[in-house]
């Protein structure tokens, strides 16, 4: 090139564009983006598309543009780069939070389903016990005879703590009594006629007397294993 160093071939690129579009906004009679000044000093340091030899300005124009585009180019890459990271966010977002609410239905779903197979346990339990009127009545019962009645009447998972209990008070005898007090039976009831709410025969049928140990446990503890906690506690029940 003969009138343009390859420096000023650089510079003339990045800036013939705008200055040609300066000297037209003039010409129209538009306003300078910059005071004489600036324009002057800009000016000074600047080679102008007109010191461009005429072969050559279509070359510069075209290396302009060609910036300009490479620089859209990037812009909107970078544009398209983070909304796409934004919606990467959102979607890792929305995925962290099904996976959190899946995994707290499956917890829910497993506690009801043990909650059932309890309560399902329990009505069999239930519905296998035995009412005290099922027993034929005898003049007299040893202790392995009343343990098996107890076995059958009182539900399977709370028949250990009905046993402690009744070990505790009476070590299985159903005609115990106590002299001070008067309690008297398995469950050591005081008085001993309460127990005539569960039959009359209640000093001598140890089924009626485990009939009424039980419903009372169940009523006033919740269950034996309720009584069974409340006597380890005070001796009593």
């Amino acid at each position: 090139m003969s009138r343009i160093s390859v420096r000023g071939f650089a510079v003339a690129s990045a800036t013939a564009v705008t200055t040609v579009g300066a000297v037209v906004g003039v010409a129209a009679g538009g306003t300078p983006a910059a005071d004489d000044n600036n324009f002057e000093a800009a000016a000074a340091d600047t080679t102008l598309l007109a010191d461009i030899p005429a072969g050559q300005q279509a070359q510069v124009q075209t290396a302009s543009l060609t910036q300009q585009a490479d620089a859209q180019a990037s812009a909107a890459d970078a544009s398209a780069k983070k909304s796409a990271e934004e919606s990467a966010r959102i979607q890792a977002a929305k995925d962290a939070k099904s996976k959190k609410q899946a995994a707290e239905d499956r917890i829910e779903a497993e506690r009801k389903a043990e909650q059932e197979k309890k309560e399902d346990a329990e009505r069999a339990s239930r519905s296998s016990v035995r009412d005290a009127s099922s027993f034929s009545a005898q003049g007299s019962y040893s202790v392995a005879e009343v343990q098996a009645m107890a076995r059958q009447m009182v539900p399977a998972d709370q028949f250990q703590c009905f046993s402690n209990i009744v070990n505790h008070e009476s070590t299985w005898n159903y005609r115990a009594t106590n002299p001070s007090s008067g309690a008297y039976g398995l469950m050591q009831a005081l008085p001993g006629h309460k127990m005539s709410s569960a039959g009359a025969d209640w000093q001598t049928n140890p089924a009626t007397q485990i009939k009424w140990g039980l419903s009372y446990m169940d009523g006033r503890y919740g269950s034996p294993c309720g009584a069974w906690s409340f006597w380890q506690a005070n001796n009593w029940y």
